[in-house]
C-alpha cells in the first residue's frame, strides 16, 4: 500500500466514524406517517402506506392506504377494504370496522378468506347468525331473545330478524323455540368482535354482557410476525435489516441516554474529531516512512483499523414465544372443585382474579406455576420469562403435555 492510499484509507475510516451513514437505518430513515395528518394515529412498522413510503419501510402483508377523507384503509384485495380504527403497536392488534357499518355482513362474506399475516386475537368466538322470523308475522325484538344473543339489524328485514348468537347453548334454544318463532342458521364463524364495554370473560352469574345490536362494532385482528410489541415497550422502532430481506431488528436510539440536541452533538463531534483527524493524518505520515520495513505490523494494524467490529450494530431484542411454542404447554380446564396441585394456586398472578370453573388454565412445565390461559399467552407473547420466578421456558426440554 503507498502512502497516499494509506492516507486516503485512514480518512474515510476516520469520517465513517465521525458521521456513520450506515446507521441510518429503515428504522430511522421511515418516519411515522398519518392519513389525516394527526399524530395521535400514526402509521409505522410493520405497517405502511406504498403511495406515501417506500416498499422497506413496512413489512410484506402489512399495507395500508388512504381516501380521501382521511381514514386508514385495510385493504382485501378484491373483497374492497376495511376501515382501520386503532392499532396497538404493544400490543401488535389491530382494529377494523365496516365502512357500510355491518362487519358481521363483513366477515361472513369473508370467512377463511381473511389476509395470512393476521388472526383473530386475542378474545376469539365462536359465532353462529341465524334468520329468525315469528310464527305470528311479527317482527323478533330483543326483549324475547336469550340473554347471550345480539340482532343484527343491517342483515334484517321487515319480516325477518337475523340474531347472533354467541355460543352453542345459546344457538340452541334459538333452535328449539319453534312455537314462537322460526330460525335457519345462516352462518358459524369463529372471529374476535369488540365493542365498547363488551365482556369476554364469561360470567356463569350474570351471563356476560353483549351488545344490543351487532351490527356496528369493530374485529380485532393480531399479528405475530414481525414481533415488535417488547421493543416499543423499551422504546425502540422496529424495522427492516438493509437493502433486502426480511430480518427485523429493534433499534434503540442513542439520543435517549442523553439529553443533549443533536445539534450539541455534532459540534462536540466536529470540536473533538477534527483536531483528531489532523494528528492521525500527521501521524500517518511518519508512520508510513517505515511501511516497507514493518509490512507485516502494518498490515495486522491495518485490519485492526478496519474491523467490522468497531462499528456499532443494531441492538437486536430477544422477544417473546413465538404461538406454537406457547400453545405446546399444558393447558388445564378447571373443575367444579377447582383443585389444583398447590391448593394455594386459587388465584391467578397476572390478572389476580380468582380461578372458576371450567375456565382454561395454562401451566409453565418448567417450573409448574398456573395461570389463565389467555393470560400467561399474552404475557409470553411479549416475554421469553414465568412473570413468577423469571426462569425461560425457552430451556425447557419436553414442553408439550397434557391438561389435568
Amino acid at each position: 500500500m503507498n502512502r497516499l492510499a494509506l492516507i486516503f484509507s485512514i480518512i474515510t475510516l476516520n469520517l465513517n466514524l465521525l458521521f456513520p451513514q450506515h446507521l441510518l437505518t429503515v428504522a430511522e430513515l421511515c418516519s411515522p406517517f398519518s392519513c389525516n395528518h394527526h399524530a395521535n394515529d400514526p402509521i409505522q412498522f410493520p405497517f405502511s402506506v406504498p403511495e406515501n413510503q417506500t416498499t422497506r419501510c413496512g413489512f410484506p402483508g402489512f399495507d395500508l392506504s388512504c381516501n380521501s377523507d382521511g381514514q386508514t384503509l385495510f385493504p382485501l384485495g378484491e373483497a374492497g377494504h376495511l376501515i382501520v380504527g386503532e392499532i396497538s403497536y404493544m400490543d401488535q392488534i389491530l382494529l377494523v370496522s365496516d365502512p357500510n357499518q355491518c362487519i358481521p355482513k363483513r366477515v361472513i362474506e369473508l370467512n377463511h378468506r381473511w389476509p395470512s399475516s393476521f388472526r383473530f386475537y386475542p378474545y376469539e368466538s365462536p359465532y353462529t347468525f341465524l334468520n329468525c322470523s315469528r310464527t305470528n308475522g311479527t317482527t323478533l325484538e330483543m326483549s324475547m331473545l336469550p340473554g347471550d344473543t345480539s340482532i343484527v339489524s343491517c342483515m334484517s328485514g321487515g319480516n325477518y330478524t337475523v340474531v347472533a348468537a354467541f355460543d352453542s347453548t345459546a344457538e340452541e334454544k334459538m333452535l328449539e323455540r319453534g312455537r314462537e318463532w322460526k330460525c335457519e342458521m345462516i352462518e358459524r364463524v369463529n372471529v374476535a368482535f369488540w365493542g365498547p364495554g363488551m365482556q369476554y370473560e364469561y360470567d356463569y352469574d350474570r351471563h356476560g354482557y353483549y351488545p344490543m345490536d351487532l351490527s356496528n362494532v369493530f374485529v380485532q385482528l393480531g399479528w405475530d410476525i414481525p414481533g415488535c410489541g417488547d421493543c416499543m415497550v423499551r422504546g425502540g422502532s422496529c424495522g427492516l435489516v438493509g437493502d433486502s430481506g426480511l430480518e427485523v431488528a429493534c433499534y434503540i436510539p442513542a439520543s435517549s441516554s442523553s439529553g443533549l440536541p443533536k445539534s450539541a452533538k455534532y459540534g462536540l463531534i466536529l470540536g473533538a474529531g477534527i483536531p483528531g483527524l489532523v494528528c492521525i493524518v500527521g501521524l500517518t505520515f511518519y508512520t508510513s516512512s517505515r511501511v516497507s520495513a514493518r509490512r507485516n505490523q502494518t498490515r495486522r494494524y491495518t485490519n485492526t483499523e478496519s474491523s467490522p467490529s468497531i462499528f456499532p450494530q443494531p441492538i437486536i431484542l430477544t422477544l417473546g414465544l413465538d404461538l406454537p411454542t406457547i400453545e405446546s404447554y399444558p393447558k388445564t380446564i378447571l373443575g367444579e372443585s377447582k383443585r389444583l396441585p398447590k391448593p394455594s394456586d386459587n388465584i391467578c398472578p397476572i390478572c389476580l382474579s380468582e380461578y372458576q370453573p371450567k375456565e382454561a388454565l395454562r401451566s409453565i412445565p418448567e417450573c409448574n406455576h398456573y395461570f389463565h390461559a389467555d393470560c400467561i399467552d399474552e404475557w409470553l407473547r411479549m416475554n421469553a420469562t414465568c412473570p413468577l420466578c423469571r426462569n425461560s421456558p425457552q430451556s425447557s426440554s419436553g414442553v408439550a403435555g397434557s391438561g389435568r
